[in-house]
């Protein structure tokens, strides 16, 4: 006879080891063709910004001999950026402009999002088609009307007109934007609120505005940005040499025919990234932290 096998229970207290999962065939595969795919698209990015970060410390000022890893790397081009040309101020125009774009732009955004999203009133889808009808033109096909608009009111020549035109430029896309993602917030804390006596100015300051931390984020990081690389409004609108932006500056001082401070250029493009990502780097917690608490409400 076969003597049975019993199986005993493990004993209390003894933990079970867990079972291996096996991998699904072509997995291993796929993961090398993921990460082959993430450092060649690393490569692509990272090697323009270490050229340009090796001409600004390459000897010289033509780029017949730079490198991204100069062999005698100066100093020098951030020097003479500040001490032989009007960087410095120019820099500050840009800075004035972007700080006071981003600020308009997200109270503007927040404000007529919320309105549009949440307060129901004659004319609303008017309204709304107007903004995605404005939406759809390029900005420079109002380059003359702006221009005219300029000459009209005496803001030509003005940092603050500038400032005021990029806002009312980038309004309709950002209205659109926090109207869409006040839609998806429950309707039911507004209720509660009311219920408590809250009105809709309590509403939005305490209860929605909070919630809008990560797209407000999202405006104040491209709305800052986008001033400070535009190059076309600028040209139009500002014609005093002390009104210059970052961007005029930069390219007046390599579009002259016999101009071949290339090196200099290159420092001076540098020096304009670092309020560029110092801000995303304070803000980006935002953004995550938004993510993550959809992700757990969903």
């Amino acid at each position: 006879m076969t003597a049975k096998t019993i199986e005993r229970p493990a004993p209390s207290g003894t933990a079970t080891p867990p079972r291996r999962r096996r991998r699904p065939r072509g997995e291993g595969l796929s993961t090398v063709l993921i990460h082959l795919e993430l450092v060649l698209v690393a490569a692509v990015v990272i090697f323009p910004l270490l050229w340009v970060v090796g001409a600004s410390l390459s000897p010289g000022d033509g780029l017949g001999e730079v490198s991204p890893f100069p062999s005698e790397a100066t100093v020098d081009h951030y020097v003479n950026l500040f001490t032989e040309t009007a960087y410095g101020r120019w820099y500050l125009n840009s800075l004035y402009v972007a700080v006071l774009n981003m600020a308009g732009s997200v109270v503007l955004a927040a404000v007529c999002g919320f309105v549009f999203s949440r307060v129901k009133f004659k004319g609303r889808k008017a309204g709304l088609l107007s903004i995605l009808i404005l939406q759809m033109f390029p900005a420079f096909l109002a380059a003359i009307a702006v221009y005219m608009l300029f000459l009209n009111f005496g803001l030509l020549d003005s940092l603050t007109g500038l400032a005021l035109v990029s806002i009312a430029g980038a309004l309709p896309y950002n209205i659109w934007l926090m109207k869409g993602y006040t839609d998806n917030l429950p309707a039911s804390l507004d209720e509660a609120a009311a219920i408590d006596g809250a009105g809709r100015l309590t509403i939005f300051v305490k209860i929605i505005l909070p919630l809008m931390r990560p797209m407000l984020t999202f405006v104040a990081i491209t709305q800052f940005t986008l001033p400070w690389m535009d190059f076309i409004l600028p040209r139009l609108v500002l014609q005093s040499a002390d009104k210059q932006t970052v961007a005029l500056g930069l390219f007046n001082m390599i579009s002259s025919e016999y101009a071949n401070s290339y090196t200099t250029f290159a420092a001076g493009a540098v020096v304009l990234a670092l309020p560029i990502t110092i801000l995303y780097i304070v803000l980006q917690r935002y953004l995550v932290t938004g993510a993550s608490a959809g992700a757990e409400k969903g």
